[in-house]
């Protein structure tokens, strides 16, 4: 179709769209949509067969204006916390994976080297752990009660404590970020290295399975929380070192409201882990078997939510995204 023919069928249409978007008054955003709808595929019509040309630039700009008028009116949905968790931050994160690898290697590196300088260096665990915690923790083993400290406290205000303490350390791991990352990275070696140690104590005590079974109840979920912020805090940093083709400042800005919202979506796991820590770690005489069994789903819930889901729906949405353009440039080409 000639450029002429084509802006002669749709005139018409663009000043009364044009008129629509001038006009102050309250338009229904599902009307408004329906309209942007078509004005986009006018848009693509005009790319392909008149770049650069008047009529591409003018239909452009009626686009632009739509999409800010369709942001501005659209009314959020009622299941806005739905939608965000089941695709938006999954999607989001995707983007995110490499900035997970390296919080989740700098962690175990550190675990590593907090269990080789414990079993290297006698006061060490005490220098890290403190006096106190290791010598209630070796009187519990001579009362034949090496897990007596998750006894301690009451179910509610142990949970409350926990819960609180999580969400600091997350809070910590993913604010640090701001020191171009390193802050983060230094969190991941704080407590690695407190893992470590903590675990080879055990070891050398001959209690390596008993306080594993028993820590890691709630540790799967506790630990993955502490890497996945120190993931956020990662974010963050690297908006301000790798700006990409963004101005440093909006790069940065996209950092921070991503990194929230990797943040954001691990408070379910903080009341999660408080809990298990607070009603059911205490349990020390569970059977091994449901102690495993519940190591194997936490596990298997944050790998399945922050790694397999979004690379999932990623390659869902690419090929739903493929099948939408070959079929408007298909519809373009018999048009």
């Amino acid at each position: 179709m000639r450029e002429a023919a084509f802006v002669k069928q749709n005139k018409d249409k663009w000043l009364e769209f044009e008129s629509v978007l001038a006009n102050k008054t309250h338009l229904d955003p599902d009307q408004l949509s329906d309209l942007y709808i078509e004005i986009t595929d006018d848009l693509s019509y005009a790319k392909t067969f008149y770049p650069g040309s008047n009529t591409e630039r003018y239909v452009n700009q009626l686009s632009s204006n739509a999409h800010q008028r369709i942001y501005k009116t659209k009314r959020e949905p009622k299941n806005r916390l739905i939608s965000f968790f089941k695709t938006e931050f999954p999607l989001m994160f995707y983007s995110h994976h490499r900035e997970l690898l390296i919080a989740f290697l700098t962690f175990a590196l550190f675990v590593i080297v907090g269990a080789y300088s414990a079993a290297n260096d006698g006061d060490f665990v005490r220098s890290f752990l403190g006096d106190g915690y290791v010598n209630m923790t070796l009187e519990n083993i001579e009362k034949g009660d090496p897990m007596g400290v998750y006894k301690e406290q009451g179910e509610f205000n142990m949970f409350l404590g926990i819960t609180l303490n999580n969400i600091k350390v997350a809070l910590m791991a993913f604010g640090y970020g701001i020191m171009l990352g390193v802050g983060s990275l230094y969190i991941m070696m704080q407590n690695g290295i407190m893992l470590g140690s903590f675990q080879y104590f055990f070891y050398e005590q001959g209690l390596l399975w008993e306080s594993a079974r028993t820590i890691w109840i709630h540790g799967t979920i506790e630990i993955s929380v502490i890497i996945i912020a120190g993931c956020a805090g990662l974010v963050m940093g690297n908006g301000i070192l790798f700006p990409g083709t963004y101005p440093r400042l909006d790069s940065f800005v996209r950092g921070v409201f991503n990194g929230l919202k990797i943040v954001v979506s691990t408070v379910p796991l903080f009341i999660v882990a408080g809990f298990l820590e607070g009603y059911v770690t205490r349990h020390t005489e569970m059977p091994d078997w449901l102690a495993i069994l519940i190591i194997a789903s936490s596990l298997a819930l944050i790998l399945w939510y922050y790694v397999f889901y979004p690379i999932k729906l990623h390659k869902r949405m690419e090929k739903e995204s493929q099948t939408t353009e070959f079929i408007e440039l298909h519809q373009l080409e018999t048009a």
